[in-house]
């Protein structure tokens, strides 16, 4: 049965709301779902808590979202490169959760294997650790952190098949299939989709995590700092 949907519109409009959570695959800019995130920003839907390794820079990516007031608290890792996401928060108009890398892609993929919390020793001692619950395993001091469970999850692969099997390409490998498993209703924009299955072995989320399915609208790829340095041959 196909997945497809006509547009990110469509898809998005169907299930957003106020007040849900929204979990969201890239890094940096890399492997972001852009057109299914300015979806979700012409739905209109206010008070989301975003679950994302950072929220984009200004103007760009998960920054569309806080440009329009959308975003009420964020669960992220790193939140460098984007100034309003700075002034929201110290102004105490967002709320923010930091989690360590590892332990954001851990929680993601607890949620997705339904594993409802598990122990670290990262953050342990720490202010990530403050308030939860603590544990000594063979002299090592853990930290209890709750798996995260998305109302809905927004991906972006590279290529996909109708019945929506996903494969990413290179970074955006890296939070994207975590993302994936972990959203109640998944919808995955690709780049490419194909009339034929990928090969079980190009997978690398399965279709059944997947509840729709769009054409990437925005093929440009926006790049957060470019880097440059004269050619040797120049």
């Amino acid at each position: 049965m196909s997945k497809l949907v006509d547009s990110a519109a469509e898809a998005v409009a169907a299930v957003a709301r106020d007040g849900m959570t929204v979990a969201v695959g890239g890094f940096g800019l890399s492997g972001i779902p852009t057109s299914l995130i300015i979806a979700l920003r012409d739905s209109g839907a206010r008070d989301l808590t975003i679950v994302s390794n950072n929220m984009g820079v200004d103007g760009k990516g998960l920054g569309l979202l806080l440009e329009n007031r959308q975003v009420r608290k964020v669960l992220a890792s790193y939140v460098g490169e984007n100034r309003l996401f700075a002034q929201q928060y110290l102004d105490g108009d967002l709320d923010v959760e930091f989690v360590p890398q590892g332990t954001l892609a851990e929680r993601l993929r607890a949620g997705g294997a339904g594993i409802p919390a598990f122990y670290t020793p990262t953050g342990a001692g720490t202010p990530v650790g403050d308030g939860k619950p603590h544990k000594d395993f063979d002299g090592m001091r853990t930290v209890l952190e709750r798996a995260i469970v998305a109302d809905l999850a927004l991906v972006r692969a590279h290529r996909a098949d109708l019945e929506g099997n996903l494969r990413f390409r290179l970074t955006a490998r890296n939070f994207n299939p975590l993302v994936a498993t972990a959203g109640r209703i998944t919808i995955a924009e690709a780049e490419i989709v194909e009339d034929v299955h990928l090969h079980p072995d190009d997978v690398h989320t399965p279709g059944i995590f997947v509840r729709h399915l769009v054409a990437s609208e925005i093929r440009d790829k926006d790049i957060e700092q470019r880097t440059v340095r004269p050619r040797v041959d120049a």
